[in-house]
């Protein structure tokens, strides 16, 4: 169980994949990583001695903002965003796509489970 930027990265999976398990970490980084440390891509996690994960480690520490710290700068920018009342902290404030995407169709993933207006009505006593 190899630990990275207080993450644990599974131990059967390649190193290329296994980094992107990092808050911060795409494919793309993941392989420039491996190349400044001369690691193998297609190496198991498992297979890593400690002295290769620490190379890693103290790669990802020296050039990149991963985890906690990025998670904290994103949601400043985004406080900022809703304080100084801009179009797109508004969007964010009120739950809605903040870059231009329609909202009359789609848009689930930012406006939850559908809400059914038609069945929420009682139905009213019929006349006889």
């Amino acid at each position: 169980m190899a630990r990275i930027s207080g993450v644990v990265i599974p131990d059967n999976k390649q190193v290329h994949i296994a980094l992107t398990y990092v808050y911060g970490i795409g494919p793309k980084i993941s392989e420039q990583i491996l190349t400044k440390v001369k690691i193998d891509p297609t190496v198991r996690v498992k297979d890593l001695t400690d002295q290769e994960i620490s190379k890693i480690q103290d790669c990802i520490n020296e050039e990149y903002t991963v985890e906690g710290e990025l998670q904290r700068s994103v949601g400043a920018n985004i406080k900022r965003l809703k304080d100084i009342g801009t179009y797109r902290g508004h969007r964010h404030k009120i739950g809605l796509p903040s870059r231009g995407q329609r909202t009359r169709t789609n848009a689930r993933t930012r406006r939850g489970k559908r809400i059914a207006v038609g069945g929420a009505k009682k139905k009213a006593p019929a006349k006889t």
